[in-house]
């Protein structure tokens, strides 16, 4: 099975162009951050080692609470390493059990950190998915109750979109929705014609 990572920072459309590739083609598609955030609540592993980096603070009403560990998190690189190590590992063996029960000629992984959390290693191609920085971010304020600052510190977390790209076979500038869709057609036959 031929696996393709998605990835883009944060704010890029990722989980657009994820969409378009199931809605044109039914590519089945693995996004990670959602399979992380179900695996943070639905393992009882995760949680106790969780609870164990964070205190009892790290969940409310058995839910995880986003707000708390996203302000524990916040300019603390140190202890970001230390609950991306308890939670990818077990969101990477958990992508291989779903890979197995997929039939199609290839699937996406979406990840934001692909390459910072070395997921790239599970990849047989990569698409960088770019936007240029003032529609990011004016996208994100309109999306999610967050603020510049914040934003401009996940941004300084993640690799820059050149670095994504160096590594990447494919780029998909997210501009305009009749613009992204052509790419992801064109993309898509690029990809069944280096299986053949």
């Amino acid at each position: 099975m031929i696996v393709v990572g998605l990835t883009g920072g944060i704010g890029s459309g990722k989980s657009t162009v994820a969409k378009a590739f199931h809605d044109a083609f039914n590519i089945p598609t693995y996004i990670s951050d959602d399979e992380a955030k179900l695996l943070m609540v639905t393992s009882v592993e995760i949680k106790s080692e969780l609870i164990k980096l964070f205190g009892a603070e790290a969940y409310k009403n058995n839910a995880l609470n986003k707000p708390f560990i996203s302000n524990a998190i916040f300019n603390d690189k140190a202890l970001l390493k230390e609950m991306n190590g308890i939670v990818h590992p077990r969101v990477a063996t958990h992508f291989k059990a779903w890979l197995n029960n997929q039939d199609a000629p290839y699937v996406l992984k979406e990840a934001a950190i692909l390459f910072e959390s070395h997921a790239d290693v599970l990849c047989n191609q990569i698409i960088t998915v770019t936007l240029d920085k003032a529609t990011k971010i004016e996208r994100l304020l309109k999306r999610d109750e967050t603020t510049i600052e914040k934003i401009e510190s996940i941004m300084k977390q993640q690799w820059t979109d050149d670095m994504r790209i160096a590594k990447s076979d494919y780029v998909i500038v997210n501009d305009t929705m009749e613009h992204m869709k052509q790419q992801v057609n064109d993309i898509h036959s690029t990809i069944l014609n280096k299986i053949k």
